[in-house]
């Protein structure tokens, strides 16, 4: 056995457990993000489309509970994990415009 394998092994280790962590992060705050970015874009385009406001506004975090859930999930099944830092905070910040958006043009 060589020398230089309990670095190679410690740094390995190491390795994965910033990726681990950077997968939490990402689990966490990526996908509150988006489902905040859902409730947003939810309540906005149902409140658009003529639903009373707080119809649509408990009707869209419903759908954000379950948005955060398959968002939390699919943070750490996805296989390349930069795809879960652009998908879920990028898509997040998408649907957080299009409120934004469509509350311009509502008022």
């Amino acid at each position: 056995m060589s020398r230089a394998s309990p670095a190679i092994a410690s740094a390995t280790g190491r390795r994965r457990r910033l990726r681990f962590a950077s997968r939490v992060l990402v689990a966490v705050l990526g996908g509150y993000a988006f489902a905040w970015g859902v409730v947003a874009a939810g309540t906005a385009l149902m409140y658009a489309a003529g639903m009373g406001f707080h119809d649509a506004e408990f009707l869209s975090s419903l759908l954000g509970v379950l948005a955060l859930l398959v968002a939390l999930l699919w943070a750490f099944a996805v296989r390349r994990e930069w795809l879960a830092w652009v998908v879920l905070p990028g898509g997040g910040t998408v649907l957080a415009g299009v409120a934004s958006l469509v509350q311009a043009l509502l008022a």
